[in-house]
């Protein structure tokens, strides 16, 4: 069985599939005002499928992290922050609809830190790094778990493990 280590986050290993900045941390210019400091714009996500849904997904720490599945959104980005402890997501480039398992990567998203993924990414579920369960923010258009998600099942060949 194939088996991915998730690297840390780095603008340049994650541009193929996205951008991301940290929500706690924030940097560059701010503008500011006697009492607070604004950074505008950090991530822009084009959302022009109507309301744009925030939701909550909680996902506890399996044994092992064995991928199973993955998914995609032809029509829209996604967007996850999470919010209690880091969290490890799988990603891979678009591919006309079937999955490029052998093309995925992992990386360990700092708690707080929003990602952004293209559309036609294919990712599934984020996991939790250290925690029993994970809290994460997810930011879609609304209802686009059921009008633009395709999920797949991956062949067993095809199914991988992710390792800390």
């Amino acid at each position: 069985m194939r088996v991915i280590k998730p690297q840390p986050l780095s603008k340049k290993a994650f541009a193929p599939y996205g951008e991301y900045y940290s929500m706690q941390k924030p940097d560059g210019y701010a503008l500011q005002g006697e009492i607070h400091r604004f950074f505008p714009d950090r991530v822009l996500a084009n959302m022009t499928n109507g309301n744009v849904g925030f939701s909550t997904i909680l996902v506890k720490k399996p044994e092992q992290m064995l991928i199973k599945q993955a998914e995609y959104h032809t029509t829209t980005c996604e967007l996850i922050m999470p919010l209690n402890d880091d969290m490890i997501i799988h990603v891979a480039q678009p591919s006309a609809g079937k999955p490029i398992p052998e093309e995925t990567r992992a990386f360990i998203v700092p708690k707080h830190t929003l990602v952004k993924m293209n559309a036609c990414i294919w990712h599934l579920a984020p996991l939790p790094k250290t925690k029993d369960e994970l809290a994460a923010l997810i930011v879609l258009p609304e209802c686009t778990y059921i009008n633009d998600c395709k999920v797949v099942d991956l062949q067993p060949e095809e199914q991988f493990v992710i390792e800390l």
